[in-house]
């Protein structure tokens, strides 16, 4: 298997490295195709991005993946039951209205899904409302609270009992902060969790 010809952004990377060869992978709010484009060149997967914004349409259909604009709230009806191998959904959960639907969705087309979102547990979090009194501003959630698009906060705590009761089997778990790995205290020192479920 070759290496990246072009390195991907750390999140990015340790979900690349999560992803078989061969897999057939939807990869839902795929921004500019970045991901979907490594796997399909070096990993020889197969499958589709989807995207609500124009120009992230545009910039995934300039890097050759195959890309669909719709909006996710409208669920995956579009999709067969267990047409993909791995779904994708980074950085995207905590900005949908119907969190469960989809999920449950998910796991209806494809036999795994990876789920990442920022973690709100994260002791900078913590330190800014306690201490300060305002809402979170970070790298990982860089919006102020009247134009944020994110609208579920979660930690990873919550995240854990959300798969337990739609009974999802957490296969791997992994958390960084900033470009390194977390082990120690993951809901306190990770800004950034990553859940691979089935």
């Amino acid at each position: 298997m070759k290496t990246n010809a072009m390195p991907l952004r750390d999140d990015l990377q340790l979900i690349y490295d999560w992803i078989p060869v061969g897999s057939r992978v939807l990869d839902l709010g795929c921004g500019d195709g970045e991901l979907l484009s490594a796997l399909v060149a070096q990993k020889q997967c197969h499958g589709y991005g989807v995207e609500i914004n124009m120009d992230g349409v545009l910039a995934a259909m300039q890097r050759g993946v195959n890309v669909i604009q719709a909006d996710l709230e409208q669920g995956l009806r579009h999709f067969q039951d267990a047409s993909f191998d791995i779904i994708v959904l980074s950085q995207t959960i905590q900005a949908m209205q119907n969190t469960e639907t989809i999920l449950q969705d998910m796991m209806r087309v494809a036999k795994e899904a990876i789920v990442t979102f920022p973690n709100f547990g994260y002791w900078r979090n913590r330190l800014q409302i306690g201490l300060q009194g305002h809402m979170p501003v970070s790298e990982r959630m860089p919006y102020q609270w009247y134009n944020t698009p994110n609208i579920h906060w979660c930690t990873l705590q919550d995240f854990d009992r959300l798969c337990a009761q739609n009974q999802l089997n957490v296969l791997e778990r992994a958390v960084m902060s900033g470009n390194r790995r977390v082990s120690l205290w993951p809901n306190l020192l990770g800004s950034l969790a990553f859940y691979r479920v089935g």
